[in-house]
């Protein structure tokens, strides 16, 4: 499936888009793994948001591109989100390539931490990034830190 990909600062995105990627954070992260938790945590309005637009003018991937110093020393991805109705077409790989392509963009090629689900380990190993740090519970979900070093 081929996307459109959007990068934004908050204060340019639209309300329609702004909308747009609170209603599939929504959707997957507290919907569909039913975990009932405060998303909206003011960091937004100091981050990058990557989207992922499908020809008809869906969202279908998003993730959210944090700078250095805000939730870890290093740059971080977070919220990484695809819509459930497109995952069938393996835009979450797209997802991640465009993603560490935004950061490298933004901030150079700098090392990137992430808080991982637990179960998507090999997922983000395939990107070059490794456990760092034990396995910890957020909203009742199995975490891990991991960390892509630069060279």
């Amino acid at each position: 499936m081929q996307l459109t990909w959007s990068l934004k600062p908050f204060y340019s995105l639209t309300l329609d888009e702004l909308y747009q990627l609170l209603r599939l954070r929504s959707e997957v992260f507290v919907v569909e793994q039913t975990c009932p938790f405060l998303d909206m945590d003011n960091k937004d309005q100091l981050c990058h948001h990557l989207m992922g637009w499908t020809p008809e003018g869906t969202l279908a991937a998003y993730t959210r591109i944090v700078p250095p110093g805000l939730s870890y020393e290093e740059a971080s991805i977070g919220r990484v989100v695809s819509s459930p109705q497109y995952r069938r077409y393996g835009i979450g790989r797209h997802l991640m390539q465009q993603s560490i392509q935004s950061v490298e963009q933004l901030y150079g090629t700098v090392p990137i931490r992430i808080g991982a689900q637990l179960y998507l380990k090999k997922f983000y190993k395939s990107f070059g990034f490794e456990q760092v740090g034990d396995m910890y519970l957020e909203d009742d979900i199995e975490h891990i830190e991991m960390l892509r070093k630069v060279g």
